[in-house]
């Protein structure tokens, strides 16, 4: 049997997993990857490659890396490579209707979101951000809106006390790419039949910045805690320590919730080796595992040895005062 022939378009750590996947079945021919430009990272800003096109290059594959998916002389590649199926996850731009309606079965995404939930960029961090008990991958045809096309096929996950971002970006990565191997055959066979999302339930996730990260102590203490799970790596949490000549950035790592205790909003109530309990709007959080700006990651009790922290000092909202 010929080998489904293949483009795959991604950009982000979760797309390599999928790639990865693709690779490995013989049933399923790469022809070429498409990824974003070259972008700089780093206190040097170099130009880094994203980890779609790094995986690309080891297996030997031609690299594709319009600026702008629409541009003319890309689709025209596009189109000289005759793909059956083009594969999108996590590439970031909104692909036109000439590249929808290029391939013989069009255009499947691998969505880290059970949808019509989550439609955009952050669907991870918000689900646990607004403390939802699970969250999954869909396997959606693509079309012209944002995340709106007919699924094919999902797969559900638990939200664990313990996931932050990055573990459960690693876990949707690993369900995504299993999901959408088993997928693919069925759809192209006509095995499945697209289902349109309802319009019930739908929401964006739109993308996050640094200042998600700062701390706004009047929140309930689990709200906070979600917070912290979400942003984690990034941006990460932030507060202010009160200093001269003016606060200090700390950046709060880990915490679990204590919802039978409480005090005034950003407060501190105990200091211990278990931890910092500051106030919350309602309930307190037990601040375990802190970073001071410039310095390394470390344990309250580490930090403790070096800062000088007391019940009854408040964290401030801003460097400004």
């Amino acid at each position: 049997m010929t080998p489904l022939r293949l483009v795959f378009m991604g950009t982000a750590p979760l797309a390599a997993a999928s790639l990865d996947a693709l690779l490995k079945e013989p049933a399923f021919a790469v022809t070429a990857v498409v990824s974003q430009p070259d972008r700089p990272k780093g206190r040097d800003l170099k130009l880094q490659p994203s980890a779609v096109k790094e995986l690309a290059l080891q297996h030997h594959l031609p690299v594709l890396q319009p600026e702008k998916a629409r541009d003319p002389a890309f689709i025209e590649e596009l189109r000289a490579l005759q793909p059956d199926l083009i594969v999108v996850a996590a590439y970031g731009q909104i692909l036109p209707v000439a590249i929808l309606e290029l391939p013989r079965f069009r255009c499947v995404n691998v969505h880290a979101s059970l949808l019509p939930k989550y439609r955009g960029a952050a669907p991870i961090q918000w689900a646990i951000l607004n403390g939802d008990p699970e969250t999954g991958v869909t396997i959606m045809q693509v079309e012209a809106g944002l995340d709106t096309g007919p699924m094919l096929g999902r797969v559900v996950t638990p939200i664990r006390p313990e996931d932050n971002a990055q573990t459960l970006h690693d876990r949707l990565a690993t369900l995504g790419a299993e999901l959408l191997v088993l997928t693919i055959p069925e759809y192209v066979a006509g095995r499945i039949t697209p289902d349109p999302q309802p319009a019930e339930g739908a929401c964006y996730a739109r993308k996050i910045t640094k200042e998600d990260g700062r701390i706004d102590w009047s929140l309930p203490a689990r709200t906070l805690w979600n917070r912290l799970r979400g942003l984690t790596p990034w941006p990460g949490t932030f507060t202010f320590l009160p200093a001269e000549p003016r606060p200090l950035l700390l950046k709060i790592w880990e915490a679990v919730p204590l919802e039978k205790s409480g005090g005034v909003p950003g407060k501190i109530l105990h200091v211990d080796k278990a931890g910092l309990t500051v106030g919350c709007g309602d309930g307190a959080l037990l601040v375990q595992t802190v970073q001071l700006e410039g310095g390394r990651r470390q344990s309250v009790r580490e930090f403790l040895a070096g800062h000088e922290l007391r019940p009854k000092q408040h964290f401030v909202f801003s460097a400004e005062i």
